[in-house]
């Protein structure tokens, strides 16, 4: 469906756009142009590999699969390193684009990743460079699945520190609030949180939007914000960050979609 859904397009000329589980995307109030497409069905499939006896455990995992479900089955089994993807929201598919993780990154699990992209619709792997909070994919492909691989821990105490990790982020983050997630990727050597708060912007606020009083790098919606009140509550940090700091914060969310219907 989606390799023939892909040709159509590129036959046509119609911008499209992907959507995973939306969890750091601030669309426009204005909406999309073009299709937008969401993966399902087999896409959300998870097959763990037979043990080659060679100390690893191996899944293919689609890229709808619910990362936070994902982590959970993969602590279960022992997988060392999943705690580090913890608390993380959206689809696996949105984490590999975006290389997601803590002390670990999903890449760093990653033996394959298969693609679909206009000019070759169907599943085929490619090679990806991982970097932090990016990869080298292209924007035009669409990852299908992807294949990784883990070191066989003890799971009590996989699922132990998964917990922790779980806990952890509940009583630092504003999970109560509907938000994208981290506004501004760390820049080297410090964190976007703790610049934020130094600058004075904790609790700044515009309609309904507010940069949190938990975490200066969360931006949540209060019952009645637009996408307008975020972007502009973003932009505002931003300056203000470069004027005290002279720091240049680079968003880690991804704003699309149309913010100015004149």
């Amino acid at each position: 469906m989606l390799a023939a859904a892909l040709r159509i397009c590129a036959r046509a000329g119609l911008p499209w756009f992907l959507l995973g589980s939306g969890s750091n995307l601030l669309v426009g109030d204005g909406g999309m142009r073009g299709v937008v497409f969401r993966l399902g069905r087999e896409y959300g499939e998870v097959r763990w590999s037979e043990d080659r006896g060679d100390g690893l455990e191996r899944a293919e995992v689609g890229a709808s699969a619910s990362l936070a479900a994902f982590c959970g089955k993969a602590a279960s089994r022992g997988c060392a390193g999943i705690a580090s993807l913890a608390g993380i929201p959206g689809s696996v598919g949105g984490a590999l684009r975006m290389n997601a993780g803590t002390d670990h990154e999903i890449g760093e699990f990653v033996e394959e990743v298969l693609v679909q992209t206009p000019q070759l619709p169907d599943p085929h792997p490619v090679s990806v460079q991982y970097y932090y909070r990016h990869t080298s994919l292209e924007r035009d492909a669409v990852v299908a699945a992807v294949r990784l691989r883990f070191e066989r821990g003890d799971p009590a105490a996989v699922r132990g520190d998964l917990q922790g990790r779980l806990k952890r982020r509940k009583e630092s983050q504003p999970i109560q609030w509907p938000n994208a997630g981290s506004v501004f990727r760390n820049p080297p050597g410090d964190k976007a949180g703790r610049l934020i708060e130094a600058a004075g912007c904790k609790g700044w606020r515009c309609g309904g939007a507010e940069v949190s009083p938990q975490h200066a790098n969360f931006i949540v919606n209060l019952g009645d914000a637009t996408a307008a009140d975020i972007a502009t509550l973003m932009a505002r940090v931003r300056r203000r960050v470069h004027e005290r700091f002279g720091v240049d914060l680079i968003l880690e969310q991804h704003v699309v979609g149309v913010f100015d219907e004149a």
